[in-house]
């Protein structure tokens, strides 16, 4: 998605209308509903919508969290966009010859109510491709005692992808999942490639074996929609056709996965530093106590 960087610096109109899609679960109503918000340099439509929630209408309901672009859980269509509410400056979507945003819950996911949609199938997509490094060696992965070896250009290469917030936007712009509920989705199967190309993974087979199928790449119509949209300007459209490459390679019996990690035991130093004291633990606050008693933390000498 490109981003204006400058609108934060821009002053929005003062008065803006907020056109928003309103549905009420329990009648099956939908209707839109304005509200005028005074706006200031610097305002985001979640500042928007927050104020509008607080000071005009205690019932609009919508979901959010850290209010900075890393939890993905304000993802909402803004003037006909996928954006996060909370990276999305009014500046950037209202102008003073149409100062007007419309707000309404993200396509393909089911609505809750108000700007709230249901993640459950979304999530369910995304277990699926078991997005965790699998390796043949159970008791091995779960020894703490080493690191898996990977070079800078290994990294790199799938480094983008592990930029995924999980917000849903690319899912709710993407035209197969619309037509078809079958379609594991563009977050998915990025997920997916991002699994497959890192040299720590060992079950690249399996992956492969577990998309080769109608729910998988070839599902794909290439509208890159996904990647259009993305707030971490992660392409998951891209990630589908590397999907669909190894994929054909792998039933023509040419795929092979170029490396894979070995383990690399880490030198624990016998003595290490001590903690300045700055860094020392609260008396009374002992974290390795904290399951065993309650923690009482002395106040009274802290303040002193």
């Amino acid at each position: 998605m490109s981003f204006d960087p400058k609108a934060a610096t821009r002053t929005p109109p003062k008065v803006v209308t907020f056109k928003v899609k309103r549905y009420d679960p329990t009648t099956g109503k939908e209707w839109w509903q304005e509200y005028k918000v005074e706006t200031y340099r610097g305002m985001t439509v979640l500042d928007a919508l927050l104020k509008i929630k607080e000071e005009i209408d205690h019932t609009i309901v919508l979901r959010y969290s850290c209010r900075m672009g890393v939890c993905g859980s304000c993802g909402m269509i803004i003037n006909g966009m996928p954006r996060l509410a909370c990276q999305t400056q009014i500046a950037e979507v209202a102008t003073e010859a149409n100062p007007v945003v419309t707000v309404e819950p993200l396509k393909n996911h089911p609505v809750v109510r108000d700007l709230l949609t249901d993640f459950t199938r979304f999530f369910e997509k995304h277990k699926k491709v078991k997005p965790y490094t699998i390796r043949k060696d159970i008791e091995e992965r779960e020894k703490g005692d080493f690191e898996y070896e990977m070079t800078p250009e290994e990294h790199y290469n799938i480094y983008e992808y592990t930029l995924c917030i999980s917000c849903g936007l690319c899912y709710s712009a993407c035209p197969v999942v619309a037509s078809t509920d079958r379609f594991l989705g563009p977050q998915a199967l990025a997920y997916m490639w991002r699994y497959v190309a890192d040299p720590r993974d060992e079950a690249w087979k399996e992956r492969l074996e577990l998309i080769d199928t109608d729910e998988g790449p070839f599902s794909c119509h290439y509208a890159a929609s996904c990647s259009a949209v993305c707030p971490k300007m992660v392409d998951p459209a891209a990630a589908i056709q590397r999907l669909r490459s190894a994929l054909l390679k792998y039933r023509l019996g040419m795929y092979k996965k170029e490396k894979i990690a070995q383990k690399k035991v880490v030198e624990v130093k016998p003595n290490p530093k001590p903690l300045p004291p700055e860094a020392q633990p609260v008396p009374g606050a002992d974290p390795w106590k904290k399951n065993e008693e309650p923690v009482n933390i002395p106040i009274d000498e802290l303040i002193a």
